[in-house]
């Protein structure tokens, strides 16, 4: 889809993008090789969208992703995938409460298609700093306000990566609630880990603390469920969106049905934990 974007283009928006697509220049060489690009865009403008066109081909081919992340809407910034989706990382976190730094980091994920990395703290937490930086997108839901936010406040960075927040994605789409109430409405099932939450996390969390390492590895296994389904809920919003574009795109194909993660729920802490949680209502998510 990047190829057919030129929303990008400073001075050139989306409505502009629009009548491109309608007079047939659908992408960045049949826009350079059409002799009648300056005659439909205003004569401010052509120069620049040429000057452009060559820059974007030129950053592509070194797989800069910053360069369109800077220059894209953001709304449009799913754009981006799959074009750069060897360079993309799913990323949930899992923490003790909603305010770094008296709240901490206890489990983090990260997941790009094909290898799943779990950071756990006291652990190996200290490796996920240096590993998500083999990453140039970076997908979340609601990281935009929660996690991304979090972990450049808990270690004191700044993560450099493009990032696109499936949360407001999918609210353009007409997809409100939660992570799972996304899931839901698209025909993912958690299972087993149904009935855990953001608190349920928690308390997972403080279990593992009081010597259980089986709420530790049902910790982990949610944590994970929440990063892999990503990938599904991204591949999900992008072919809708492809949707209501005037040319056709060939759908991305549906991610792997069952992922063989390392790291399996226990049925008895979970009923443990739900019932906990019932009794100690929280407002965390």
């Amino acid at each position: 889809m990047l190829l057919h974007t030129f929303c990008h283009i400073p001075g050139l928006g989306e409505k502009t993008e629009a009548k491109l697509w309608k007079e047939g220049i659908t992408t960045w060489n049949e826009a350079l090789i059409n002799p009648d690009l300056g005659k439909i865009l205003p004569s401010s403008l052509y120069q620049t969208t040429l000057f452009y066109l060559d820059k974007s081909w030129e950053k592509l081919e070194k797989g800069e992703v910053s360069f369109f992340d800077h220059l894209l809407p953001a709304c449009e910034k799913w754009r981006l995938f799959p074009q750069f989706r060897e360079s993309t990382v799913f990323l949930d976190i899992e923490t003790t409460g909603l305010r770094p730094p008296d709240d901490a980091l206890t489990v983090v994920t990260l997941y790009d298609g094909n290898r799943i990395r779990t950071y756990i703290n006291g652990l190996n937490l200290e490796d996920f700093i240096k590993d998500i930086m083999d990453y140039q997108i970076i997908v979340t839901f609601n990281g935009k306000k929660f996690d991304l936010p979090f972990i450049e406040k808990y270690f004191g960075v700044r993560l450099p990566q493009a990032h696109l927040d499936l949360r407001f994605l999918l609210r353009s789409l007409g997809y409100r609630g939660g992570l799972k109430a996304c899931e839901q409405a698209i025909g993912i099932r958690r299972g087993i880990l149904k009935g855990i939450d953001g608190y349920g996390a928690v308390l997972l969390w403080q279990r593992y603390l009081e010597g259980c390492p089986e709420a530790l590895e049902t910790l982990i296994a949610y944590n994970v469920a929440d990063t892999v389904n990503l990938e599904k809920l991204a591949v999900f919003a992008y072919n809708q969106k492809l949707k209501n574009l005037p040319f056709i795109q060939s759908p991305l194909p549906e991610p792997r049905k069952k992922i063989l993660a390392p790291y399996h729920p226990r049925p008895e802490i979970i009923r443990e934990i739900t019932l906990e949680r019932l009794r100690s209502p929280s407002n965390l998510v």
